[in-house]
């Protein structure tokens, strides 16, 4: 009787933390790229096709891979910190008094799997699940994965209980403004260290995709531009010199632009110096400590950039865990799956691969 009046009185939520997941060591880092390039969502090829090409593809991508990670330890720092994130935002929830939250972890292509953290939430005996997604703005090969992935997991172990997913909240208004403060912090420490003469231009870098998957329906692109426009008006900066660039390509076929590296080499020759924000990404891991930190400044070196700067990951700041915390009470407060932040669908109907535009079809 008493579960019985604890759990009417006062529910379990298991809070999942989605993201990507990464290497623990050397060794794990060809097994995670066989993950990733095996993945459908990833390697839009023919199943038949997709184990032996996946694995080609990890093993030639291994070597650089593990070069990347060496400069991080040998590892990769997104565990430890989506664990810190998690910590964090259960703190936050724990005052609240109607709900008995608890955040997990689940990664998408390295431990915890979907799988391993579905049993903890088996054992915690959670009476529904909050999905939410590590990455702001949806993608069907991020969230959409994600999303897959455990629910093939609750199968599998036969977990069946209610499932509330946060699909996106690409311009929450917590979210901006917490963001903002970040690139405004950044913005004014570069501006004093460079000459009043130097102009500095912001680029707001976001992973990128292949221009077949936005073509096909993808919102992400769609909800990166609405993010930035949202942060913008935040920072309140008048004259803003700024633009929406991605980075990480890393297949021949043609991928969403202008490219990173392409406005690298345009402030160059226009002797602009940067200031770029990693905008799709909440926590630091190799996209951004080794390609932004370190590849990306030593080609702005190379190229002429009189001053390059990085907007740190929100990781666990203050502002951001706490806007991740409204929208956990915001979602858990709708007796509906949520396909956004705000409720309702946000993506034009032109992006049809929304999984609001998916449930409906």
């Amino acid at each position: 009787m008493s579960r019985y009046v604890r759990d009417m009185t006062r529910p379990k939520t298991a809070v999942v933390l989605l993201n990507l997941g990464g290497p623990d060591s050397p060794d794990a880092v060809q097994p995670f790229l066989t993950n990733l390039f095996t993945d459908p969502a990833i390697l839009r090829v023919p199943g038949f096709i997709r184990p032996w090409l996946g694995k080609f593809i990890a093993r030639r991508r291994t070597p650089a891979a593990q070069e990347n990670y060496a400069v991080l330890g040998g590892k990769s720092p997104l565990l430890e910190l989506t664990i810190e994130q998690a910590e964090s935002l259960q703190a936050v929830l724990a005052t609240d008094e109607a709900t008995e939250y608890r955040c997990f972890v689940a990664m998408r292509y390295w431990h915890p799997f979907s799988e391993e953290t579905a049993r903890q939430v088996q054992e915690w005996g959670a009476d529904r699940v909050m999905l939410v997604p590590l990455y702001p703005q949806f993608s069907t090969t991020t969230t959409g994965s994600s999303m897959t992935a455990w629910a093939d997991a609750c199968r599998t172990i036969g977990l069946d209980i209610p499932v509330q997913t946060l699909c996106c909240w690409h311009s929450d208004d917590d979210f901006a403004a917490a963001t903002a403060r970040l690139v405004r912090e950044a913005y004014d420490k570069a501006r004093a260290e460079l000459p009043e003469n130097v102009p500095l231009r912001v680029l707001f870098s976001a992973h990128g995709l292949p221009e077949s998957i936005v073509k096909r329906g993808d919102p992400y692109q769609w909800q990166v531009e609405q993010t930035v426009d949202k942060v913008r008006e935040h920072l309140g900066i008048e004259g803003l010199d700024w633009l929406v660039c991605y980075q990480s390509r890393v297949t021949p076929q043609k991928w969403i632009g202008p490219s990173t590296d392409t406005e690298i080499e345009r402030a160059g020759a226009e002797k602009v110096a940067l200031l770029v924000c990693p905008i799709a990404f909440v926590s630091e891991h190799s996209e951004t400590l080794v390609e932004l930190d370190v590849e990306y400044r030593e080609e702005a070196e190379h190229v002429g950039v009189p001053g390059y700067f990085r907007v740190p990951a929100q990781n666990s700041e203050v502002h951001f865990i706490a806007a991740l915390a409204g929208l956990v009470r915001r979602t858990a407060a709708n007796p509906r799956s949520l396909c956004s932040f705000a409720g309702a669908r946000q993506c034009p109907k032109v992006h049809k691969d929304c999984p609001h535009a998916k449930a409906r079809a």
